[in-house]
Protein backbone atom coordinates (compact mmCIF):
# COMPACT_ATOMS: atom_id res chain seq x y z
CA UNK A 1 0.00 0.00 0.00
CA UNK A 2 1.12 3.50 -0.80
CA UNK A 3 0.05 6.61 1.10
CA UNK A 4 -0.10 10.08 -0.39
CA UNK A 5 -1.33 13.46 0.81
CA UNK A 6 -2.51 15.89 -1.85
CA UNK A 7 -3.03 19.64 -1.54
CA UNK A 8 -6.52 20.51 -2.75
CA UNK A 9 -7.90 24.01 -3.31
CA UNK A 10 -11.57 24.96 -3.24
CA UNK A 11 -12.78 22.87 -0.30
CA UNK A 12 -14.79 24.79 2.27
CA UNK A 13 -17.51 22.66 3.89
CA UNK A 14 -18.90 19.26 4.76
CA UNK A 15 -20.32 18.89 1.26
CA UNK A 16 -16.79 19.20 -0.14
CA UNK A 17 -15.59 16.47 2.22
CA UNK A 18 -18.46 14.16 1.24
CA UNK A 19 -17.99 14.85 -2.48
CA UNK A 20 -14.30 14.00 -2.49
CA UNK A 21 -14.37 11.08 -0.05
CA UNK A 22 -17.49 9.64 -1.70
CA UNK A 23 -16.21 9.91 -5.26
CA UNK A 24 -12.89 8.25 -4.44
CA UNK A 25 -14.69 5.42 -2.66
CA UNK A 26 -17.28 4.97 -5.42
CA UNK A 27 -15.03 5.32 -8.47
CA UNK A 28 -11.77 3.81 -7.25
CA UNK A 29 -12.76 1.78 -4.19
CA UNK A 30 -10.30 3.61 -1.96
CA UNK A 31 -10.77 5.46 1.30
CA UNK A 32 -9.72 9.07 1.68
CA UNK A 33 -9.51 11.48 4.59
CA UNK A 34 -10.12 15.16 3.89
CA UNK A 35 -8.65 17.79 6.22
CA UNK A 36 -10.46 21.06 5.49
CA UNK A 37 -8.22 23.18 7.72
CA UNK A 38 -5.03 21.94 6.06
CA UNK A 39 -6.65 21.78 2.60
CA UNK A 40 -5.39 18.24 2.09
CA UNK A 41 -6.69 14.84 1.08
CA UNK A 42 -4.85 11.77 2.38
CA UNK A 43 -5.32 8.41 0.67
CA UNK A 44 -3.91 4.91 0.93
CA UNK A 45 -4.06 2.80 -2.21
CA UNK A 46 -2.60 -0.16 -4.04
CA UNK A 47 -0.31 1.07 -6.81
CA UNK A 48 -1.09 -2.04 -8.83
CA UNK A 49 -4.71 -0.89 -9.18
CA UNK A 50 -4.71 2.93 -8.93
CA UNK A 51 -2.31 5.73 -9.89
CA UNK A 52 -1.85 9.08 -8.20
CA UNK A 53 -2.86 10.71 -11.50
CA UNK A 54 -6.18 8.83 -11.46
CA UNK A 55 -6.82 9.98 -7.88
CA UNK A 56 -6.12 13.56 -8.93
CA UNK A 57 -8.46 13.19 -11.92
CA UNK A 58 -11.34 12.00 -9.72
CA UNK A 59 -10.87 14.93 -7.32
CA UNK A 60 -10.62 17.42 -10.19
CA UNK A 61 -13.79 15.95 -11.74
CA UNK A 62 -15.57 17.06 -8.55
CA UNK A 63 -14.52 20.66 -9.25
CA UNK A 64 -11.45 21.04 -7.04
CA UNK A 65 -7.86 21.95 -7.93
CA UNK A 66 -5.13 19.51 -6.95
CA UNK A 67 -1.61 20.91 -6.51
Amino acid sequence: MKAVTLNVEGMSCGHCVAAIEGSLKKELGINAKVDLAAKTVSVEFDEANVTVEKIKDVIEDQGYDVN
